[in-house]
């Protein structure tokens, strides 16, 4: 008896399949690139904020160097940061020498939309191309005013969970407990307790604002500038309370 044919099966036409994503990335801005001078500081950041970056991609920013290339010790600071479970997956702005320095230990540039053509590493210059016809000119950008999306999260951020909202403010109905991380690239708003990290401002945005119901964060962050929890000691804790930059100082003002 002969077995039965098995039934034919048609082959995926490929493996794999490329997409274009947005990714909500943080970028470790060196003011200070020696790994003795960093990597001690986050360490101390980790102590006292548990979870603070932790197993989190960062990019590096590299726009406040002003040391040669041949100066700064990528390596050290890579390997430094994986033993803080840091994973640094590229860098942005910073000369061409130090982006091609930190490429050849597998950090690429990494360009924001929009960012500028100067962002791409070194290369040699391609050989000369027909004269392409002009591209359309580009949309005027917004007037002043326009409002910004804002993104509405009506559940609570539990211990582990990220919410972003991309170029625009956002609102968190419930709780961000701790361990939870919320972030804006404008303004915060949390209509319940604060407990987690709050990370306004993104982009430079010194203009930005966190607003809590219930104040109790492990670190709050505007713009680049941060606070843990055991340097707010002079903030309104457990009370409702919005956070502002003044200069390079953040405020803590009661509401109500």
């Amino acid at each position: 008896m002969s077995a039965a044919p098995r039934p034919e099966t048609s082959p995926r036409l490929e493996p794999f399949r490329l997409r274009g994503a947005n990714f909500n990335l943080l970028v470790l801005r060196l003011l200070d690139p020696r790994p003795e001078a960093v990597v001690p500081a986050i360490g101390d950041q980790f102590r006292r904020a548990p979870g603070f970056l932790r197993f989190a991609p960062v990019v590096l920013g590299l726009d406040d160097i002003a040391l040669p290339a041949h100066e700064v010790d990528f390596a050290g600071l890579i390997a430094g940061l994986r033993e803080l479970t840091i994973v640094p997956i590229g860098t942005t702005g910073g000369s061409p020498e130090l982006r091609n320095a930190a490429m050849s230990l597998g950090l690429p540039p990494v360009r924001s939309i929009g960012g500028r053509e100067d962002e791409a590493p070194l290369a040699a210059a391609p050989p000369p191309q027909p004269a392409a016809a002009p591209e359309p000119a580009a949309p005027p950008p917004p007037p002043p005013g326009t409002a910004r999306p804002t993104m509405v999260h009506d559940q609570p951020v539990r211990a582990g969970q990220r919410i972003y909202a991309a170029g625009g403010d956002l609102i968190v109905t419930s709780t961000v407990n701790a361990g939870g991380e919320v972030i804006a690239d404008g303004n915060i708003h949390v209509y319940g307790a604060l407990r987690g990290r709050a990370i306004a401002g993104g982009g430079n945005n010194a203009e930005a604002r966190v607003f809590a119901q219930n104040f109790d964060p492990e670190l709050i962050s505007i713009a680049g500038y941060y606070a843990v929890r055991d340097g707010l000691t002079g903030a309104p804790i457990g009370k409702a309370v919005q956070v502002r930059l003044m200069g390079e100082r953040m405020r803590f003002d009661p509401i109500g």
